[in-house]
């Protein structure tokens, strides 16, 4: 079973906070596997790749430390963030974290391919990436194999926006939006692609 919250737009500390809440709760047994969809206001989440070597987005970036894998990851409107709290290991190639972030990617390939784009993965970093660029970003942080943080789509982002931060060690401008790219692909169809997607997966 496969617990959706739909959310909307939620404010990133505040998402934070539910997350490690229902982690928690998924070590202890007490929810089911968790896929949270929602957006957030603009914000540049700086993760300890990106702490540890100074890098920072321009300066009028609003940014949180935050203690999934990583470096800068642009949110904001435009855009959908999944965050699956899920229990990996129990299935059939979960053996190591690149098994699951090749799952995700493989969640984010498939549902884009429903709307005639063509999602790969590239040596340069973790991800989809289309058309030579990066649309789609994967970080998770565990504990007891249980996930969080999670996945971000560009579907439609303010133009310049993602692509101005530097993002997981990319030079600028590498990441933008599928809009960016030509391809218009509306946020309800893609999440309600993306369920079939991830419920086949996990519901298996």
């Amino acid at each position: 079973m496969l617990d959706v919250r739909i959310l909307g737009e939620v404010r990133y500390e505040e998402a934070q906070a539910l997350m490690k809440e229902l982690q928690h709760q998924r070590i202890e047994g007490t929810i089911p596997d968790t896929l949270l969809i929602l957006s957030h206001p603009e914000v540049v989440t700086v993760g300890p790749r990106a702490r540890n070597d100074g890098v920072r987005p321009p300066s009028d970036y609003t940014t949180v430390a935050v203690d999934r894998g990583g470096g800068l990851t642009w949110h904001g409107p435009g855009q959908v963030v999944g965050y699956p709290i899920v229990k990996w290991g129990e299935r059939e190639g979960e053996g190591s974290v690149a098994d699951i972030i090749h799952i995700i990617e493989d969640w984010l390939i498939e549902a884009l391919a429903t709307f005639g784009v063509k999602g790969e993965r590239d040596n340069r970093m973790q991800g989809v990436w289309v058309d030579g660029r990066k649309v789609c970003s994967i970080g998770l942080s565990f504990l007891r194999w249980v996930s969080r943080h999670g996945f971000s789509v560009n579907l439609n982002t303010p133009a310049g926006r993602v692509e101005g931060v530097a993002g997981c060690g990319l030079a600028a401008d590498t990441t933008t939006s599928l809009a960016q790219l030509g391809y218009d692909v509306p946020p309800e169809a893609f999440v309600q692609s993306l369920l079939l997607v991830v419920r086949s997966t996990l519901e298996a």
